[in-house]
């Protein structure tokens, strides 16, 4: 069974790098697919252009649907989530990384995750209408942020790289997500993570807490928890 990640975009040497480390693992094992769709294919000559000036007037260009359309559904099958990567999108959370990882309710199915790359002043928006009325095709507006970035190429890598880490196998010690920022505690909090030591125990007159070098696994634990309070609390209402 295999994540397919299909992104729809005008730089496709933009994603060379997904091919390394983790990822580039998760590749060859099969546990995940990364491809590009390049969006200039499906415009027409001379120029391949894929936007054109706004209806109404107004700075900028604007992504032509048709083109989108096509290229879109050149990857499409049903069941499909429609990712349109945009700054007037939802935020991304871990929540919606978990629910995109965790598409592949039927085992014997392989799941598809479509991302849609918006440039110039982002996407006709009869392209998001259309989709939302299929009834086979979930369809998500996301932003990674509250700033404007030159596309969403940016944004389309920390999704596959947020949800990837969550496939089962992808990374090496699946440990690693239990206690990790933003992961829910027992009591259905989501808590950042407390902060972390290695050697030296003393880097320039810095000393490591007593605590983490006692041997008491449940004092250990108690003084995470407090950290991971205390960081999250600091975080939310400073």
């Amino acid at each position: 069974m295999t994540l397919h990640f299909n992104i729809v975009t005008i730089f496709p040497e933009y994603f060379v790098p997904l091919d390394i480390s983790l990822l580039g693992k998760a590749q060859t094992s099969g546990l995940i697919s990364i491809n590009t769709v390049n969006l200039r294919e499906f415009a027409s000559a001379p120029h391949y252009s894929v936007d054109d000036t706004p209806y109404g007037g107004g700075a900028g260009m604007v992504m032509r649907a048709d083109i989108l359309a096509d290229a879109i559904d050149s990857v499409l099958r049903s069941g499909s989530k429609l990712v349109f990567l945009t700054p007037s999108g939802q935020k991304l959370t871990q929540r919606i990384c978990e629910e995109f990882a965790n598409v592949q309710e039927n085992q014997d199915v392989d799941s598809n995750i479509i991302l849609v790359c918006g440039r110039f002043e982002g996407f006709d928006a009869r392209i998001q209408e259309y989709y939302k009325a299929q009834t086979d095709v979930d369809v998500f507006e996301i932003s990674i942020g509250d700033y404007v970035l030159f596309g969403g190429e940016v944004a389309a890598l920390v999704v596959i790289e947020a949800v990837s880490r969550l496939i089962p196998g992808v990374l090496g010690n699946p440990q690693s997500l239990v206690e990790e920022s933003h992961q829910l505690n027992s009591e259905g909090h989501e808590l950042l993570e407390y902060p972390n030591y290695t050697r030296p125990a003393n880097f320039r007159g810095l000393e490591v807490p007593n605590v983490l070098l006692s041997g008491n696994h449940a004092k250990i634990l108690e003084w995470r928890h407090e950290q991971a309070i205390k960081i999250t609390n600091a975080v939310l209402f400073n």
